[in-house]
């Protein structure tokens, strides 16, 4: 593989509609109101919007916005397809094939550009990326720390524990370097307040936060550079 950038972030989910794009987001933009030069990189996008010739990733032009716009939009994602299903299955239905090496190879376009790189992986650790490798083969070859997304609600303290089981147990372990606990949707469920500390109190290794509904800071601040550094 091409050389990356030596410091970066891999943000997963885990689950579906976690607002794993949001937290990227928030933590692109921070990095880059602190001065550093930062690059986001969404190796594929599925569910895209077809504009004119082209497909466009929301979640890209999100990661891309709180960048500062660094680079193109091709270079944040070089991958995209129009079905909303996994990604390798979306490619299939364009007549195309998912280019597993392009997903590793497009973030070597970062290396000059960024002091620190946020990546966002399609959907969880296990989601496919094509019928061998899922999105667990391309944080495992990057090597980054894990910021784990979870939707703050009832359900939430199995869903991050299974996901750090999946990273520690994927092929030599991934490293889990936090745990956001993102507050989705403005709601009463009484499970919110209660799931940080019930994951602190079965998990040593990340760091932990929560992430407020709309928020534009965590309830604990987390130093993303530092982190970055492995």
């Amino acid at each position: 593989m091409e050389k990356i950038p030596s410091r970066g972030l891999f943000v997963t989910g885990a689950d579906t509609d976690v607002g794993k794009t949001y937290v990227s987001a928030l933590i692109a933009a921070e990095l880059s109101a602190a001065g550093h030069r930062v690059g986001v990189y969404k190796p594929v996008a599925s569910g895209c919007v077809v504009d004119g010739d082209d497909l466009v990733a929301s979640d890209a032009v999100a990661l891309w916005n709180a960048a500062g716009q660094p680079l193109t939009l091709d270079a944040v994602c070089p991958q995209r397809f129009a079905a909303p299903i996994a990604p390798h299955l979306a490619a299939i239905a364009e007549g195309k094939t998912l280019d597993a090496d392009l997903a590793r190879t497009g973030l070597a376009a970062w290396t000059p550009h960024c002091d620190i790189v946020v990546v966002e992986g399609a959907g969880g650790l296990m989601s496919p990326i094509d019928e061998e490798e899922y999105v667990a083969d391309l944080a495992y070859d990057f090597g980054y720390p894990l910021v784990v997304v979870a939707n703050n609600v009832v359900g939430a303290i199995n869903q991050t524990l299974q996901t750090l089981i999946t990273a520690a147990h994927f092929r030599e372990g991934l490293p889990a370097g936090a745990v956001v606990l993102n507050d989705v949707k403005a709601t009463d469920d009484p499970a919110s307040d209660s799931n940080l500390e019930e994951v602190v109190t079965r998990v040593e290794g990340p760091l932990f936060s929560r992430l407020r509904y709309r928020g534009t800071k965590l309830d604990d601040p987390i130093d993303w550079y530092e982190l970055a550094a492995g």
